[in-house]
């Protein structure tokens, strides 16, 4: 699944492109979506901004409305000019958006919609987003804060829930907590804020460089090798040489990679006299 760093380039590419320009031709193979873009007159709008929200993406136009995706598993934005050969079939573009002698194609997104300017404030996915992880700002205390609010969790499920820290995926969630030295399976609560602190930078700084480093997928651009531990189970840890572990986790059982020698288990403190003791991090 596309992840933050990469929705960012996207929407960089997209800006640099489409704003200031007018919409030329708006197609979609989604009714809904279609029927939306007529009734709000699209075609003949100016484009705003093209932004990166986390994992999702918003196509301002002059309207006050957004085309909004989100790219779920398999879903890209491309950019092309007219007569240029696509990079897919044809049947897989749901978004077909032209600004002149631009051309901007969303291939098979999970989310497609257009949203108007009264009801983003109240979007169902929107409006519940935490502090997106690529804000210029490079704040982490927003989402310490959004951490730590989910205390009972495992930390490598918490970082990937969007309302608490928006636009982490497996990929930076596993290498940041490797740089970080956390146990992807201690609860929240058994972390101190100077540790999650440590997590979310970690998150932020490896993301920040991806963005930097080029336009291509992270797996494209690296290569599985490249990573500390992503894709790596079964394989050695470039720090210390004890071997790559991969379990599922959380409630969506997504894929978390570690290595157990550099990530040790976290020791939660005893709980007081009379308190009752509460079991570590299942495996």
């Amino acid at each position: 699944m596309p992840e933050g760093d990469t929705i960012l380039r996207a929407a960089t590419r997209l800006h640099a492109s489409l704003a200031g320009r007018t919409v030329t031709a708006f197609r979609s193979r989604l009714a809904d979506l279609a029927l939306a873009a007529r009734r709000h007159r699209v075609v003949g709008s100016r484009i705003d901004a093209v932004e990166a929200r986390g994992k999702h993406l918003l196509v301002r136009f002059s309207t006050g409305d957004a085309l909004h995706t989100h790219m779920g598993m398999t879903g890209s934005w491309h950019l092309y000019r007219p007569g240029s050969p696509w990079r897919q079939a044809e049947a897989r573009a749901r978004v077909v958006l032209e600004a002149g002698e631009v051309i901007a194609v969303c291939f098979v997104p999970r989310v497609a919609e257009l949203v108007r300017a009264a009801a983003e404030a109240a979007h169902p996915s929107l409006s519940h987003l935490g502090p997106d992880v690529l804000a210029p700002a490079r704040d982490s205390a927003p989402a310490v804060a959004g951490l730590r609010a989910r205390g009972e969790d495992e930390i490598g499920a918490a970082l990937l829930d969007q309302t608490a820290l928006s636009g982490v995926g497996n990929i930076w969630k596993s290498e940041g907590l490797f740089l970080a030295g956390v146990d992807p399976f201690a609860r929240v609560a058994d972390l101190d804020d100077a540790t999650l602190t440590r997590v979310v930078r970690s998150a932020m700084r490896e993301m920040h460089k991806s963005v930097r480093a080029g336009t291509e997928e992270p797996e494209a651009r690296h290569g599985r090798s490249r990573f500390w531990v992503y894709r790596r189970s079964g394989r050695p840890c470039r720090r210390c040489g004890a071997v790559i572990t991969m379990e599922r986790q959380g409630p969506m059982r997504r894929s978390t990679y570690w290595c157990p020698r550099c990530q040790p288990p976290v020791i939660a403190p005893r709980p007081g006299p009379g308190a009752p003791s509460s079991p570590g991090p299942a495996r």
